[in-house]
């Protein structure tokens, strides 16, 4: 491993794993980090991933974000539209998203904050994010991880269903629901505590237990499995910036802050 890496990296790297040996599925990644942990996964922990070139081509490797210059995408076959939901619909793809709101079952929300009759927000619509719920593997990744996001209660707005009995649609249980991983800037969760509880899996360098239910507006679970988030590789921080290579990573999160942090600001994410 390496001391010298972002904390941007060291998200890439943990949200890489969402897709680790997860077979040939679609990996969509929204957003930039996002997008380069799907790339960052093709090329170690899952090859078998199929990935488009942003347009309308499965490729072979993943393709470098920002001006490509001579690079030339190394194209296998069309896959339009129509195709893309016939992968969603068969549950062949897995989408590493970025919510709004989420809340202790999951659910979460893109759509608007406050009441939907009267928002104080409006933001995207609930978008794709109710059928892709029921359809196909999905995780979360959000770069503040605070209240605003981590609420109490239930999202204002729920755009996509999660563990909550109370809203699981007609003839569905919840083993048709597949949440994998939520990936934030503190630590990594999951839906492994008992009855589908969102656990701390890993907490990231310089993070404590405490920082992370401090800035959560439930309760959250833990148990004897909990670990340090592991550091970039070598090998992920040369592919890292193979993948990115203009450094676009490093405008994504503020000030760009180390991997290993030392103090934490409540509600509020990283100092």
């Amino acid at each position: 491993m390496s001391n010298e890496y972002s904390l941007a990296e060291l998200m890439i790297c943990a949200a890489s794993e969402a897709w680790r040996d997860g077979g040939e599925v679609l990996a969509t990644g929204i957003g930039l980090l996002p997008r380069l942990a799907a790339s960052l996964s093709m090329q170690t922990s899952n090859p078998d991933l199929m990935m488009t070139d942003s347009e309308a081509w499965i490729v072979s490797e993943p393709v470098p974000v920002g001006p490509r210059g001579d690079y030339e995408p190394k194209r296998e076959t069309w896959m339009g539209f129509s195709r893309i939901f016939d992968n969603v619909w068969g549950g062949k793809r897995h989408a590493l998203v970025g919510p709004t709101q989420i809340d202790r079952f999951g659910q979460a929300n893109i759509s608007c904050i406050g009441d939907q009759a009267r928002p104080k927000v409006q933001m995207l619509g609930v978008r794709g994010f109710p059928g892709n719920s029921i359809n196909h593997a999905n995780s979360f990744f959000v770069p503040s991880h605070n209240r605003r996001v981590f609420v109490d209660g239930e999202v204002d707005m729920v755009a996509s269903i999660g563990y909550n009995p109370a809203r699981l649609p007609k003839g569905y249980s919840f083993d048709d629901i597949d949440i994998r991983l939520i990936v934030t800037d503190l630590c990594v969760l999951d839906f492994q505590g008992p009855n589908r509880a969102i656990r701390v899996r890993s907490l990231h360098p310089g993070v404590t237990l405490e920082e992370v239910q401090a800035n959560t507006g439930f309760e959250l679970h833990a148990d004897d499995s909990l670990h340090e988030t592991p550091a970039p590789t070598a090998e992920q921080l040369v592919l890292i910036a193979q993948l990115d290579p203009h450094s676009l990573r490093a405008r994504q999160l503020k000030d760009n802050p180390p991997g290993v942090r030392r103090s934490l600001a409540i509600d509020g994410g990283a100092a």
